[in-house]
């Protein structure tokens, strides 16, 4: 009886590590989005809100996938250095300037996309802090 009892919890523990096992990239998914949720407080909140709702007159959501999605390529170039020209969301017109933020490093802004592109509705998945490299290195 005792036999059947340890192989009963091996197969078990066995079994249940294989059911928890995550591959790489989604490890690296959840690891963005927590650090990345820590930069939006530290610095993307007070104007974006704490669900991506914007601020009035004065910041835009983030809740407008569409945009986020057609602006892949420039969000890494936004978020580190800011954005002072008129954008639409939503079919409103945002005209005030967007602070640029120099001091986060490229993997910071990649954690930061991140989050904003997979939380307030959005669901656009995982985006490599060397790509966001890449494109950082092709800011206007």
């Amino acid at each position: 009886m005792r036999k059947y009892i340890i192989n009963f919890i091996f197969v078990l523990s066995v079994i249940v590590i294989i059911i928890s096992c995550q591959n790489q990239q989604q490890i690296d998914l959840q690891n963005y989005m927590s650090n990345g949720k820590d930069i939006y407080v530290a610095k993307c909140q007070n104007c974006h809100g704490e669900a991506g709702e914007g601020l009035g007159e004065l910041a835009p959501p983030l809740t407008d996938s569409t945009f986020l999605k057609n602006n892949k390529t420039r969000l890494a170039c936004i978020i580190k250095n800011g954005l002072n020209e008129p954008i639409t969301i939503h079919g409103k017109v945002y005209k005030e300037k967007m602070p640029a933020f120099p001091e986060l490093a490229d993997i910071d802004v990649a954690q930061v996309m991140v989050f904003i592109t997979n939380s307030f509705g959005n669901k656009q998945g995982f985006v490599h802090y060397n790509e966001v490299s890449k494109h950082l290195q092709n800011c206007k």
